[in-house]
């Protein structure tokens, strides 16, 4: 079936593109692939000028969503460049920092908690707020999240109970926006990925490995296949899927007892 998601003409504002590895330029290619005219947000002048290239002749504008009232004025100027109507838009920021190395959990600072917090979830409900008035009235939400929120990885750290409270705030948005639109709100929940953002992570090279191992099919998750996701999301075909985060992991979350991980956990060291 041709057009099968009908993206062709629909406008969508990407946030979170970084660089040729991130979701957010998958997603964004994905779309103008599919006919869609995709917006872009990204952070800052600087981050806008690493972009140039890529982003030549696309409409891009910025929004630092640390900065309060960033989203507003980012509305406002969407609005003003006659883009009245936006029928997706896709949340892919996360910024933790890890400056001074990995700590346990419990030294996490309150003002790097607090700061990641803004950046990576309550951001989410600043946009949407924001831009509600230019949302089309069955406009679809698309965040990242991550693939479980049960697990306790080390070199994690403080940012699993911030993707916990984005997935909730994805919930509570739904509910929210369901008084007077049709708009929707989803996540997707990413198994680990191969991105520059994630290279940040301490240790996380050798976790993005053993993750790898654990998928039914031993071999990690692209990041195409997210945007996959994410597009499907934004498409009407989804149009039954709301306040949900919908996993993509190729098995990960399944295979915990899997007879090669055992057998390499329990081996007698030599």
């Amino acid at each position: 079936m041709t057009n099968f998601l009908q993206l062709s003409g629909k406008t969508v504002l990407v946030f979170g593109v970084a660089n040729r590895k991130s979701v957010a330029w998958f997603t964004a290619q994905s779309l103008e692939e599919a006919g869609a005219r995709v917006l872009y947000s990204v952070r800052s002048e600087a981050r806008k000028k690493s972009l140039e290239t890529q982003l030549a002749g696309k409409p891009v504008f910025i929004c630092d969503v640390e900065q309060e009232g960033a989203p507003a004025r980012l509305a406002a100027e969407i609005a003003a460049a006659d883009h009245p109507v936006l029928h997706g838009v896709v949340h892919s920021i996360a910024f933790a920092n890890y400056s001074e190395g990995f700590k346990p959990f419990h030294e996490t600072k309150r003002a790097d908690f607090l700061q990641a917090m803004a950046v990576s979830a309550f951001s989410l409900v600043e946009v949407a707020r924001a831009l509600k008035p230019l949302l089309a009235k069955n406009a679809s939400v698309v965040t990242i999240g991550i693939s479980s929120l049960l697990v306790t990885p080390d070199n994690y750290g403080y940012m699993g109970p911030i993707k916990a409270a984005l997935e909730s705030g994805v919930r509570f948005l739904a509910k929210s926006f369901s008084a007077d639109t049709a708009v929707r709100f989803n996540a997707v929940g990413a198994g680990p990925l191969k991105t520059s953002a994630s290279a940040g992570i301490p240790g996380y090279v050798e976790s993005y490995l053993y993750a790898a191992k654990l998928t039914f099919r031993k071999r990690n998750l692209e990041t195409q296949e997210v945007a996959n996701t994410v597009l499907f999301l934004l498409s009407e075909r989804s149009s039954g899927v709301n306040g949900t985060t919908l996993v993509v992991d190729a098995g990960l979350g399944s295979n915990y007892f899997d007879q090669e991980i055992i057998r390499l956990a329990m081996r007698p060291e030599k």
